[in-house]
């Protein structure tokens, strides 16, 4: 069997695979395999989540997600994680490595797979794959591998992480299935206007409200982070791939930004009427300290309506921050081309999907890393039947 793409999924389909008695080779084209699982969690590597259902995922269609991942649960990647060394760790049901560093979790992957024998190729990158008498071949710049099945793992074009090129679409193509377009998703939104270098930098609590043609889409609360460019923070990642879409849809698009989520915009109305009051001597500005940053406050105190620029601060989305900056994509290969059991191509017997190739992106907290390890599990066991 033949493994492209050594990423999370990649990497644990070569794992299940040799356990499940084939013959696995795995072509990298990085220098070191798993390279984007270092850099996910800022570093610290958010395996995966407590609270997993295939409902939280997205997609054309979300559902194709809720067979692999009963397949291939929660409590079989804990077990998965606990044979490999993993100690796992919670905060807010988020799950993480005891020891808080992402890059051992590729080492320790990398360590099973060749005590399984597993042959993994660096700097091989996949030019073309083909089918001829009954036997699958993988060109390389270098090489042309055989075998009975090929798995294609190699990931999106989300990540500034070499690689992450999107190649595997082509491929996909080539072999004859389709793909949605991909773009980019669980990233920043840039926004019309010339302000935001006044608050570039600031981090505080709020609430993002996701407008397309005028109705709200969704909305997400957390740490915002606002931007030279416009606003960032997990509450905007959560909503960016939907924006990413309506974008792309030529839809309008826009945010408003809670900054007092915790209250109402009466509550917030007598507030500020009370400091008012409390304190005649200072300016509309001089009141608001301690209750907001400093920089937020001076691009919200020369709005018209107080009230409604802490509680609605409207923004006009132009765009995302793009794939570099994205840490997974909205699009991929069309999952109704796809077993959603087996994870086998309807079209070509013996090629395989996984991981975020697909058309199915999750939010942060671990579920995209979730989804690469059950989509890699179950892509390894039952491509390697293919070779009995």
């Amino acid at each position: 069997m033949i493994i492209v793409g050594g990423g999370a999924s990649g990497l644990t389909a070569g794992i299940m695979a040799a356990r499940n008695g084939a013959a696995v080779t795995i072509l990298e084209q990085n220098e070191k395999p798993g390279r984007k699982i270092c850099v996910t969690g800022n570093g610290r590597c958010n395996l995966t989540n407590q609270d997993m259902s295939w409902k939280y995922f997205h997609g054309e269609h979300p559902e194709f997600a809720k067979k692999i991942l009963a397949q291939f649960s929660l409590e079989d990647t804990l077990r998965f994680f606990d044979e490999l060394g993993i100690v796992v760790t919670e905060k807010k049901g988020w799950l993480y490595p005891r020891g808080g560093q992402a890059k051992y979790i590729p080492e320790l992957l990398l360590l099973r797979a060749r005590s399984l024998k597993v042959k993994i190729k660096t700097r091989e990158k996949v030019l073309k794959i083909y089918k001829e008498q009954n036997t699958w071949k993988v060109q390389t710049e270098g090489w042309t591998y055989e075998g009975d099945a090929v798995i294609l793992a190699n990931g999106s074009k989300a990540s500034k992480v070499p690689g992450s090129d999107g190649s595997g679409y082509v491929l996909a193509e080539e072999l004859g299935h389709s793909v949605l377009r991909p773009l980019p998703a669980l990233t920043g939104l840039k926004a019309k206007g010339n302000f935001f270098s006044s608050w570039a930098g600031v981090r505080t609590e709020g609430k993002a409200t996701l407008w397309i043609d005028g109705t709200i889409s969704d909305s997400e609360t957390g740490e915002l982070q606002l931007t030279e460019y416009g606003i960032s923070g997990i509450p905007v990642f959560q909503i960016s791939g939907a924006a990413a879409r309506a974008l792309d849809q030529k839809k309008k698009v826009s945010v408003t930004l809670n900054f007092f989520p915790e209250y109402t915009e009466t509550a917030v109305r007598e507030l500020l009427l009370e400091r008012e009051k409390k304190y005649p001597e200072l300016s509309a500005a001089e009141r608001l300290l301690g209750l907001l940053p400093d920089k937020l406050i001076k691009v919200l105190q020369k709005q018209k309506d107080l009230c409604m620029a802490m509680t609605a601060f409207p923004l006009e989305i132009k765009g995302t921050s793009g794939f570099e900056q994205a840490q997974v994509c909205t699009g991929g290969v069309d999952t109704t081309e796809i077993n959603p059991e087996t994870l086998e191509s309807l079209f070509c017997q013996g090629l395989y999907f996984a991981g975020e190739l697909l058309d199915i992106d999750g939010p942060c907290g671990g579920y995209n890393l979730q989804w690469a390890w059950s989509s890699g599990a179950v892509a390894g066991r039952y491509a390697a039947k293919e070779q009995r």
